[in-house]
């Protein structure tokens, strides 16, 4: 015993606890040598994005792939928060086959929540984070280069009718010079999905949209979409009918039964754009805790897993991920 009292001792550490890290980091290992200076380019739609601590936890994920040295881009959408502030404004929204129509009225609202509201919180998380943030648009340097949508005949409601868009952009070719220049100096580009046309007219593009041509214009190793959906679903009516893992072959027949609809149809489409493109793989999972995490890092995942070719799923990815044999 000394003269202050006697010697702090220092417990051992639970040899389960420690097994269990070091299992992780093992399963970890092959995945960190393999997408270490890959780009992914990830999309999280508004829902992730209500609460301070909902932004929080999704950029914690999202650091740590940066830290591990994956070159990510990160895209968001800002759609709930868009209908409330137009509700609150007295600003009707709709909706055709998931795309958002969007009047004068409703291009000030998408301009407001994401090149403002929801950019700015999320480069606040950033810096919280220390994490080396810059905050751009379609706008900035001509990332983004689009034109107004033309009227386009849909179905609706069991009726062929002419739908005009509105301020909606189609994309007709992307500039990631200042993208690269961004990852280069090891920053992470945090992107609205605005545009702009030749005039400098405002459009509102998908965001989905926007991270899939992102996505291939980089050669992006993943092109990940976070979603309040837990991925895609034999049955939409049924959250347990998760598909986790399927083709473009596969991905057309859900398409054509009806299981791929609404807001999904969308999110379908700008999968298969960016899989044809060469990207090489895609995936679509719900936001959560660690969900991104666990979707890269493991090989059961937790949303679903779409690539061009099951031939490129390995044997074990086949045995650990959830099988849905309807559309294997």
């Amino acid at each position: 015993m000394n003269e202050t009292g006697p010697i702090p001792t220092v417990a051992p550490k639970d040899p389960a606890h420690r097994s269990v890290r070091v299992r992780a980091l093992m399963h970890a290992a092959p995945y960190l040598r393999r997408f270490r200076d890959k780009t992914f380019v990830i999309k999280t739609g508004g829902a992730a994005l209500a609460r301070r601590e909902d932004i929080h936890a999704l950029v914690e994920q999202v650091a740590l792939l940066f830290r591990l040295g994956i070159r990510v881009v990160l895209v968001h959408g800002g759609g709930p928060q868009s209908t409330e502030l137009s509700r609150a404004l007295g600003v009707t929204s709709r909706f055709v086959e998931g795309r958002r129509v969007t009047d004068e009225q409703a291009l000030r609202v998408a301009t407001m929540i994401l090149n403002g509201e929801i950019n700015t919180q999320i480069l606040a998380a950033c810096r919280d984070l220390d994490l080396p943030t810059i905050g751009l648009s379609g706008v900035d340097a001509g990332l983004i280069r689009a034109h107004r949508r033309p009227p386009v005949e849909v179905r609706e409601a069991g009726e062929q009718r002419t739908v005009d868009y509105g301020f909606v952009g189609d994309i007709e070719r992307v500039d990631t010079s200042l993208l690269e220049r961004i990852l280069d100096i090891g920053a992470l580009p945090v992107i609205s999905p605005l545009s702009a046309d030749e005039a400098g007219t405002l459009l509102n593009i998908n965001a989905d949209t926007v991270a899939s041509a992102l996505a291939v214009a980089l050669g992006a190793e993943k092109l990940i979409l976070v979603s309040e959906a837990p991925g895609l679903l034999a049955d939409p009516d049924d959250r347990s009918s998760l598909v986790s893992y399927l083709d473009l072959a596969g991905l057309e027949r859900m398409r054509e039964e009806g299981s791929i609809r609404g807001g999904m149809l969308p999110k379908a489409d700008c999968i298969r754009n960016a899989l044809l493109g060469g990207v090489a793989r895609a995936h679509l999972l719900p936001f959560g805790p660690d969900s991104l995490l666990l979707e890269v890092f493991t090989r059961e995942g937790l949303g679903t897993l779409v690539v061009a070719d099951l031939d490129r799923l390995s044997d074990a990815e086949r045995a650990l991920r959830r099988r849905d044999r309807r559309h294997d």
